[in-house]
């Protein structure tokens, strides 16, 4: 019994530890960022985002510092009613995953 609520304590803190290394940025911080040059516009990253899928809207956005990275999220559904998730690295702008949502 001891054995299995150690290993049920392991999951538990590693789970919180990987929780912990992602955080959601604020509007003012996303802002600092943008102005101090440290990530790529928003305008940008959106017109990269919908370039991958003409006709496309945005739904939602979110920036996210992941492990020191910053990592822009965004939500799109396409012409035919598809949902999009995205996710670009926000100071160079590349895309890192480009799928469809569940």
């Amino acid at each position: 019994m001891k054995r299995l609520l150690s290993l049920a304590t392991l999951v538990t803190l590693a789970s919180a530890a990987t929780i912990a290394q992602a955080r959601d940025l604020g509007p003012d911080e996303a802002l600092r960022l943008r102005d101090a040059g440290t990530i790529k516009s928003f305008e940008k990253l959106n017109e990269t985002a919908l370039a991958q899928h003409p006709g496309a809207r945005i739904e939602e956005t979110e920036l996210e510092e992941e492990y020191g990275r910053y990592i822009y999220q965004i939500e799109l559904r396409d012409a035919q009613g598809v949902q999009w998730d995205l996710e670009l690295d926000a100071s160079t702008g590349k895309i890192l995953k480009n799928h469809q949502d569940d």
